[in-house]
């Protein structure tokens, strides 16, 4: 029970940031709809917000000296949501610190 309260907050604290922002610069956030790309909400559910990082793929390849890394590059949505939750995209580029820097 313990767990999922935790998960609960995390969502609601990831709604509540997401649409405080969107709501202090007046802005809509486009993108998270699959069937309507254009379509904007200023209210985004955290379920909306977390599908857009659905198709991020890290591929790790293990040599004898060494791995490699290779992590999809963000998209303009998925970038626009880490603003909105003020984080830093290079949060993102660590996962794959020896890699080039996804775009």
């Amino acid at each position: 029970i313990r767990l999922l309260a935790i998960g609960l907050r995390v969502l609601t604290l990831l709604e509540f940031v997401v649409r405080r922002n969107l709501a202090a610069t007046g802005a809509a956030l486009a993108g998270l709809y699959a069937g309507n790309p254009t379509r904007a909400t200023a209210r985004p559910t955290a379920e909306r917000l977390l599908e857009a990082f659905q198709e991020i793929t890290l591929t790790v390849i293990q040599e004898p000296h060494r791995t490699h890394r290779h992590l999809t590059p963000l998209s303009e949505v998925q970038q626009r949501i880490l603003a909105l939750l003020d984080f830093s995209t290079e949060i993102y580029a660590r996962l794959c610190a020896d890699s080039a820097k996804p775009s």
